[in-house]
């Protein structure tokens, strides 16, 4: 467990905005290229079926639209430099890209093992062609890492309502977890989970803290 904890000298580089400029350009060249955004995206049929392997890593990069881009980049800019700030960028990008990794290769395993499901029933695997574009499940990481981090920072929701980083993280989570299964948006609220989820365990397995015991200790006065 040793190797797993071993800290990364400290540096800042800047790493989030350099993040955020590839991102702009991946969207914007994909679109002059005329590239089909299903090769870079992450899906069962071409990671499994065709073993473009760099899916999993390249879907973070890709997003459907402006307003998917411009939000998504809005809030790494935002807590992603924070928390860079706080850790250091290789420990942020190590962050960032395990638990980005990590949501996808779940989400994958979602889709594949319904559409196996469902060809057992000789039904048509349309989970195989379910395409994830977006930094989302990183994203949603860097909130949970930065309300662990900022346990007392308070977020103002539409610049307004002040909200405890923690408190927020749970409402997120809840609403998430309720959108997952009512509704039929193409957002890909389990990757969304998965974000959450994958952070609390790098905070556990990589740094050995515990971030309910944080939430606790920052609120017991």
């Amino acid at each position: 467990m040793n190797f797993l904890r071993k800290p990364f000298s400290y540096s800042f580089v800047r790493a989030a905005f350099a993040i955020v400029l590839i991102n702009i350009a991946v969207h914007f060249g994909l679109g002059f290229l005329g590239l089909n955004k299903n090769f870079f995206a992450l899906n069962v049929v071409g990671f499994v079926y065709s073993h473009y392997f760099w899916q999993v890593f390249t879907y973070m990069f890709v997003h459907g639209d402006l307003s998917h881009l411009f939000f998504n980049m809005l809030a790494l800019m935002i807590f992603g430099t924070a928390i860079e700030k706080a850790i250091g960028s290789r420990e942020f990008l190590l962050m960032y890209f395990v638990i980005g990794v990590c949501s996808g290769l779940f989400s994958l395993g979602v889709y594949y093992g319904f559409g196996r499901f469902l060809m057992a029933n000789q039904i048509q695997p349309w989970t195989f062609y379910i395409s994830l574009i977006g930094a989302s499940g990183a994203i949603y990481g860097l909130l949970f890492a930065y309300a662990v981090f900022f346990p007392r920072s308070m977020i103002f929701i539409w610049g307004i309502i002040p909200v405890p980083a923690p408190l927020m993280v749970l409402g997120y989570a809840v609403i998430e977890f309720v959108s997952q299964f009512v509704g039929s948006s193409n957002v890909a609220h389990m990757t969304h989970l998965a974000g959450f989820a994958f952070a609390w365990l790098y905070f556990v397995i990589r740094m050995g803290v515990h971030p309910i015991r944080v939430w606790k200790d920052a609120y017991r006065r």
